[in-house]
């Protein structure tokens, strides 16, 4: 009975380590359909970025704060840059950024069903300085799981609509 207790506890220690595994994976797919699903440990190994946002300007309800109200804090997100993690998946950028490419734009979707969709030119480094990541950790704590296990943050960015959370695909789509 004891033999039979410690192999279901260790049965199911293993089916949770899997859950997990699976649930921080995350799937990215070049512009021509190709799928490379990438781990927890293939993103860290890329190399990290850190950005710094504010909502200061901002109430909860998105109307701009009178001067008297206080600033709200900062929040510090580490991850990757997208540009990264979309070139570990085979898409290119810079120079073969061009022409009909142009019109190729990355479908990020949530496990919720949620989507938004960034410009390529918006992600690539030869276009622009603005930083676009996909964040793992929020002021040094892995994402909770209302944000995480990835999320994308847009800084400077006026509304947080295209900041999805719960990403669990990247898609480079074109537009017809």
């Amino acid at each position: 009975m004891k033999n039979r207790l410690l192999f279901s506890a260790a049965l199911l220690v293993l089916m949770l380590q899997t859950a997990i595994a699976q649930s921080q994976q995350l799937t990215v797919q070049n512009g021509s359909g190709k799928p490379t699903v990438l781990t927890r440990a293939d993103l860290e190994a890329l190399p990290h970025v850190k950005v710094t946002t504010s909502t200061s300007g901002m109430s909860k309800s998105g109307t701009a704060k009178s001067e008297t109200s206080k600033p709200e804090a900062s929040t510090v997100f580490e991850g990757i840059a997208v540009e990264a993690v979309l070139e570990k998946a085979g898409v290119q950028f810079g120079a073969t950024l061009r022409g009909a490419r142009l019109a190729s734009c990355l479908l990020v979707e949530a496990a919720d069903g949620y989507r938004a969709v960034i410009a390529l030119p918006e992600i690539d480094s030869a276009f622009t300085d603005k930083p676009i990541i996909l964040a793992f950790l929020k002021d040094g704590k892995s994402l909770d799981d209302k944000e995480g296990p990835y999320r994308i943050v847009i800084p400077d960015e006026k509304r947080m609509a295209r900041w999805v959370r719960q990403v669990t695909a990247l898609k480079v789509v074109d537009v017809q």
